[in-house]
């Protein structure tokens, strides 16, 4: 399977960290995760128009939360009407506020999120069938010990000025955007759980068309 040690397109490298074995009995299951604002969508979104079934765990995490769902419900009863917007959904900017300053409010909210998050999660595997790849986009994979779930584990990393600034570009300050940053793991812990390292230091249509590559290289050559 593995035809080249690395892959190069401009500025945005893939390398080939660890084996990894596919499975011809069921789907294979892929992690792509990284740190925010690494360029992670870019690759999850390349990936899908190659034919790989995306589920991005953030869509997932909404949707466990949404209008009418009793994990919204048991969020508001432990934090209280203050993070629901007027219009009953979940205000994530304050609820936000409230998990990234505590870390026990953050495991109360995980309590609440994550056996749901895993419910719909299986039912999607349990969907796919032998050949198919099932990309899961998980920003918090190594923080979740989430790693011996995949297959193959991809990791997208790239500079903090360069996430920062894609950050900004969403609408976050400097400062908070470097705070988010900082609270995460850092790349060297990733690496250690890669099997696929990206380094995001080009453009996004470099990215992309090395996310194309390594699915038809490494991923699914038979595609």
């Amino acid at each position: 399977m593995k035809e080249v040690e690395q892959i190069r397109v401009g500025g945005a490298v893939a390398t080939w960290l660890r084996p990894w074995v596919r499975p011809n009995h069921r789907p294979i299951y892929v992690g792509l995760s990284g740190g925010i604002g690494a360029g992670k969508s870019t690759v999850a979104a390349e990936l899908a128009r190659q034919g790989a079934l995306v589920l991005s765990a953030d869509e997932v995490a909404r949707e466990v939360v949404k209008p009418g769902s009793s994990g919204l419900e048991e969020i508001r009863n432990h934090f209280g009407p203050g993070v629901i917007n007027s219009d009953g959904s979940l205000n994530r900017f304050q609820l936000g506020q409230r998990v990234f300053e505590s870390p026990e409010q953050r495991e109360v909210l995980e309590a609440i999120t994550h056996p749901r998050i895993a419910k719909v999660v299986q039912h999607w595997r349990q969907g796919g069938r032998p050949g198919e790849v099932l990309v899961y986009d998980v920003p918090l994979l190594v923080e979740s010990r989430m790693e011996a779930d995949f297959d193959c584990v991809i990791m997208v990393q790239a500079g903090v000025d360069q996430r920062v600034a894609r950050l900004e570009g969403r609408g976050m300050d400097s400062s908070s955007a470097r705070a988010r940053i900082n609270a995460q793991i850092g790349d060297e812990v990733r690496r250690q759980f890669a099997n696929i390292w990206i380094e995001n230091h080009g453009g996004e249509s470099e990215l992309s068309e090395l996310a194309s590559r390594v699915f038809v290289t490494w991923i699914h050559p038979d595609s």
